[in-house]
């Protein structure tokens, strides 16, 4: 199946924790979380239209100044959602810095930032370059419960968990999954082509069957594309977890949101031998990632934001996770 986006984290397991995720045919870019983007290339950076930031650790949000100072001076806006007092972080962040050359005629980027309080997401506040980065309500986001993206190809879930703070974790929904059967298009005249993209989109959006697809110079019903020449099945699903106490509330908050994932991105800090350091900085085992992500049904399990007390010891980490996932 030819997924909508692809992920891959943004350092090694051992550095700044952070997960990337790319869309296959629009030069788009999702974060979730900022911690130290240097090992993401500029035109990638260019491309953020999002940032998750599961809390405001250094090691998860530093980043922020330079994904700021990239975008400054481009036309554009970057929407970022945390945790309660995001808003506040962000506004301390661009209050630090000195803004008197802006004005009204500078360049239109602005940075808009939601809290999400653990159920619902919102409001808006807008930090406009033209503005000085003064804060101004931008609205409510409206969006159901749970949800802290919805587009209409994919949506994007949230749940916090204890870290001794409240600190999100993020699961990424495809709608659809739709792959091109390329003999079917031939049976019914057409080639592919760039129309492609928007007759997938159309099909995640679930529009009617009656939907008229401009196709290489001819209009052809969105349902005889359904039926002839794709292949349709259940979307893609992406969940990062990072941060978290093994506690009973966590571990089932965990497993909800992982549930069937296709791959799951999970912090493994310590190893099991060190249970009781684990618990007492509310972090996750590597045996307890594996399981987690076992008891969730995940396919595929990556583990990162690990000690580096380990770094003599990268396999241990990895046969420990692999082990309780696989057994």
């Amino acid at each position: 199946m030819s997924w909508l986006v692809q992920s891959r984290l943004v350092n090694s397991p051992f550095a700044d924790p952070g997960l990337l995720l790319s869309f296959l045919f629009r030069p788009r870019v999702i974060l979730f979380d900022l911690g130290d983007l240097s090992a993401v290339a500029p035109r990638e950076l260019l491309r953020v239209t999002d940032a998750f930031v599961s809390h405001r650790h250094m090691d998860h949000f530093a980043g922020f100044d330079r994904l700021l100072r990239l975008r400054l001076n481009r036309a554009d806006t970057i929407r970022l959602v945390g945790p309660p007092g995001m808003t506040a972080g962000v506004r301390a962040k661009l209050d630090s810095y000195t803004w008197n050359l802006l004005d009204e005629t500078s360049t239109d980027f602005a940075v808009l930032v939601a809290d999400y309080d653990g159920d619902h997401l919102g409001p808006w506040t807008a930090f406009r370059a033209r503005d000085a980065f003064r804060p101004t309500e931008a609205g409510p986001a409206g969006l159901p419960p749970g949800l802290v993206l919805q587009e209409d190809d994919l949506r994007i879930e949230a749940t916090t968990l204890d870290h001794g703070l409240p600190c999100l974790a993020f699961a990424l929904q495809e709608h659809v999954g739709v792959n091109v059967w390329t003999e079917g298009l031939f049976e019914l005249g057409l080639t592919p082509g760039p129309w492609l993209q928007a007759a997938k989109t159309a099909v995640r959006r679930h529009d009617p069957d009656d939907t008229p697809i401009e196709a290489g110079g001819r209009a052809i019903p969105l349902g005889a594309l359904r039926e002839r020449a794709f292949r349709i099945a259940p979307g893609q699903r992406l969940a990062y977890v990072t941060d978290a106490a093994f506690t009973p509330g966590n571990a089932d908050r965990i497993v909800a949101l992982a549930k069937d994932a296709h791959h799951l991105y999970i912090e493994a800090a310590f190893l099991h031998e060190d249970e009781a350091l684990a618990t007492a900085r509310k972090h996750l085992t590597a045996r307890q990632a594996g399981t987690l992500a076992r008891e969730a049904g995940a396919r595929r399990l990556t583990t990162f934001h690990h000690s580096p007390r380990y770094l003599e010891r990268r396999e241990d980490l990895a046969r420990e996770a692999e082990t309780a996932f696989g057994g």
